[in-house]
């Protein structure tokens, strides 16, 4: 628990326990995360054996838990591809991830060797990560290493800048600037797993706050939610059952294609691709159920000519 007194993200840990999931099962030779799993504590890594052995677990509260994180795989796989590739496309030095979890590119992504990342989260999340880390490296020790210097899992990204914020209350372009982000060179942007959870106010005010750092030459990369009776419903149920480490975390925003795609034109960036997560994981030959989070879910790239 932060000062603030707000926990860290759940969901967060969802989503890397569906990455740790897929990791050496799902589209060979496209998606590959080595590191989900060392961010990962003993009791999470449970549900994602039992997925990856595909041994479901008795008790409705354990099985609930396992389809959870079976599902969770299902959909950040053509998630994690289809954003690995727009990155992979748009290298700049600077990369900025907004709401960025327990995201791992500047550890596993080799294209960002000569990139500065600025992971931008919420204080308790981020503080919740950096222990993570820390933790990561003492997991992989040998048995003759005990006297290696305590740190954090190295990166392969020039370096990673954590910038606590609050999108509810700070102001995401004083934090980059103490940070020493530099808005007179192009940036890529990528958000990820966050839009759904801000309110509409909340997303206006981030893309005009990151647009206003956005030079020719930048990208916008985000993952959004489109409007589906289907999946609303999903997560109406599982705030009623309340049983859901994520219960607390509704979805306050889902924005159709059109409305995306103006709001960025508002602030000079142009879509140039919008696909559905069902249709990315299609395209990589995955034998995805038509789940709603897989056709609700999207991922747009914005350019800045």
């Amino acid at each position: 628990m932060s000062e603030s007194g707000r926990a860290a993200s759940r969901t967060a840990v969802l989503v890397c326990q569906g990455r740790a999931v897929a990791d050496g099962k799902a589209a060979p030779g496209r998606f590959a995360d080595p590191v989900a799993v060392r961010l990962l504590r003993i009791a999470e890594r449970t549900s994602v054996d039992e997925v990856r052995g595909s041994t479901p677990p008795e008790g409705w509260q354990a099985r609930t838990a396992y389809e959870r994180v079976r599902a969770c795989a299902e959909v950040v796989v053509p998630r994690t591809v289809a954003i690995d590739d727009a990155l992979g496309a748009r290298v700049t030095g600077q990369l900025v991830i907004l709401g960025a979890g327990l995201d791992t590119r500047a550890w596993r992504l080799p294209g960002l060797a000569q990139t500065d990342v600025w992971e931008v989260d919420h204080p308790a999340s981020q503080q919740d990560k950096r222990a993570r880390l820390g933790e990561a490296v003492e997991a992989v020790r040998g048995p003759d290493e005990g006297d290696l210097p305590v740190g954090e899992l190295p990166t392969i990204a020039r370096s990673v800048r954590f910038t606590p914020v609050d999108f509810a209350v700070d102001d995401l372009g004083m934090a980059l600037d103490a940070a020493r982000h530099d808005p007179s060179a192009p940036t890529t942007w990528l958000w990820e797993g966050v839009v759904p959870y801000l309110t509409r106010d909340e997303v206006r005010a981030t893309v005009a706050a990151l647009a206003a750092r956005t030079v020719p030459g930048s990208a916008l990369v985000v993952n959004y939610q489109a409007p589906s009776v289907k999946a609303a419903a999903g997560m109406l149920l599982t705030r009623v059952l309340g049983g859901s480490v994520t219960s607390g975390e509704p979805w306050r925003s889902l924005w159709r294609p059109q409305q995306m795609a103006a709001l960025l034109a508002e602030h000079g960036l142009r879509v140039v691709s919008d696909d559905t997560l069902l249709a990315l994981a299609h395209s990589l030959g995955s034998p995805a159920r038509r789940r709603a989070s897989l056709q609700s879910g999207r991922v747009a790239v914005a350019e800045r000519h």
